[in-house]
């Protein structure tokens, strides 16, 4: 019996991620489009192609679902800093971080503005996840970043200042891609351009802080 009901149950597995994500891809449209109270679970519903009341039977309501989107966004930034140890090249695991970051103001300007919006707010669907969860691991990768200080890999900088700048500095693109664009005069920001951006900011970054940048 186990044997049979195994099919099964990851088909339905299956069916409830795949479900999962295609409602989350739709709230984040629909929150960058309208914001938290323009939005609509059946608009949500709509553009998901899925019932609202199937929608509700993955997401309570639409405070639920929007914590959702944007702790998964969150969360999608981090992980390439996710594995990061004091064994590692700062130079490497900085660079790596930055041009993720920047790949994804690229790949999905939505995700970033729907964080902003949420932030000049005062943050009040994500403060509780702040100060706890995302507190956690920031204090963490601090740490890290000190012990690098302590092991003369970099200067002696502000872990907490230098994560935000990386933030602040990769996220400029997509909230403000815009002006970006208007002053460069261009329609849009080309592949290139992104890979510009991205070399950029690390030589940047890691030159403020004392790294040298290996030679290709």
């Amino acid at each position: 019996m186990a044997s049979q009901s195994r099919p099964s149950t990851y088909k339905t597995g299956r069916i409830r991620h795949d479900n999962e994500q295609q409602i989350l891809k739709a709230a984040a449209h629909e929150f960058a489009m309208n914001g938290f109270k323009g939005a609509s679970m059946n608009a949500i519903a709509a553009r998901a192609g899925i019932a609202r009341t199937n929608v509700h039977y993955y997401f309570n309501n639409k405070l639920e679902l929007y914590v959702a989107v944007l702790t998964g966004i969150v969360e999608l930034w981090n992980e390439a800093f996710n594995q990061i140890s004091a064994d590692d090249d700062p130079a490497e695991a900085l660079g790596a971080y930055i041009r993720s970051k920047v790949m994804y103001s690229k790949s999905n300007p939505q995700a970033s503005k729907i964080f902003a919006s949420e932030i000049i707010h005062g943050a009040p669907n994500l403060k509780s996840y702040l100060k706890k969860d995302f507190g956690v691991w920031l204090k963490q990768k601090a740490q890290v970043i000190e012990s690098w200080i302590k092991l003369g890999k970099m200067d002696a900088v502000d872990p907490f200042y230098l994560i935000f700048l990386i933030w602040g500095a990769t996220q400029y693109y997509a909230d403000f891609e815009v002006e970006v664009c208007a002053v460069l005069g261009k329609r849009k920001l080309s592949d290139q351009d992104y890979d510009d951006i991205a070399a950029n900011l690390t030589s940047i970054v890691l030159k403020g802080c004392g790294i040298r940048m290996k030679k290709n």
